[in-house]
């Protein structure tokens, strides 16, 4: 199953996406705020369905990659999951 983001809100230190199938159906969020202030940045996210982990996975983690090339002295702090359960991701040095 393919998913996709959805816009719901967008703001400069802010944005919440809807994740979305290929049918248009919501099936989680992904929402991160900044705080430029503190240099910290919060991602949330969650998925209702345990199949589509990797897909789920597969979609955020460049997402996240890219905002951390816009402000790579940012820490963020982060909690996803899928079905209830967190999603880890391995850590890349680069």
């Amino acid at each position: 199953m393919e998913l996709f983001f959805s816009p719901e809100l967008i703001k400069s230190d802010a944005q919440v996406l809807n994740i979305i199938t290929n049918n248009n159906k919501a099936v989680g969020y992904l929402a991160f705020l900044m705080e430029e202030e503190k240099m910290k940045m919060y991602v949330y996210g969650q998925l209702e369905e345990e199949g589509v982990r990797e897909d789920f996975k597969d979609l955020v983690k460049p997402y996240i990659q890219g905002l951390l090339k816009v402000n790579p002295d940012f820490e963020v702090y982060s909690y996803l999951s899928v079905g209830g359960t967190k999603v880890e991701f391995e850590s890349e040095k680069e």
